[in-house]
């Protein structure tokens, strides 16, 4: 599918703030809103946009615990292996497949410490993980999303 300068406009838009009106959404780009609402359609139905989620903040005193864990595989799996097994933990938010010594690379949302370890222990006993090295995020600098 190719995208043209409003298709990305309207990506960046929702990039910013998944949240934003349609009526806001179609003033940005320049379209009416029913233009505007039919480009999203076809934007999901091309698998352009997969969803919309949600960032969580400081709630109640608690902050979300941020990681990345790096996972490298035993010799001789692959993604087609280990990818099916870590796709139901709905704390990973992001997997990526990588070149060199790290096969995959994990963003994990936790509520908590606690949380983050059980993941960790279910992600390294996952059948094809040679080794699980997690990495708690201190602080994000700038996060393309926002």
């Amino acid at each position: 599918m190719v995208l043209d300068d409003r298709d990305h406009a309207l990506i960046a838009a929702l990039r910013r703030n998944a949240r934003e009106s349609l009526v806001s959404l179609a003033r940005r780009v320049g379209l009416s809103r029913s233009a505007t609402q039919e480009r999203l359609r076809r934007l999901e139905r091309e698998g352009v946009i997969l969803g919309y989620t949600a960032r969580l903040g400081e709630t109640a005193g608690t902050a979300p615990v941020r990681a990345l864990i790096a996972v490298s595989f035993v010799q001789g799996r692959k993604c087609d292996h280990v990818v099916p097994q870590l796709s139901g933990l709905p704390e990973i938010v992001a997997c990526q497949s990588l070149a060199g010594a790290i096969d995959l690379m994990l963003t994990v949302d936790c509520a908590s410490t606690a949380a983050l370890d059980a993941i960790r222990d279910k992600v390294a006993a996952t059948s094809g993980v040679a080794t699980a090295t997690t990495h708690v995020v201190l602080r994000t600098h700038f996060d393309g999303r926002a």
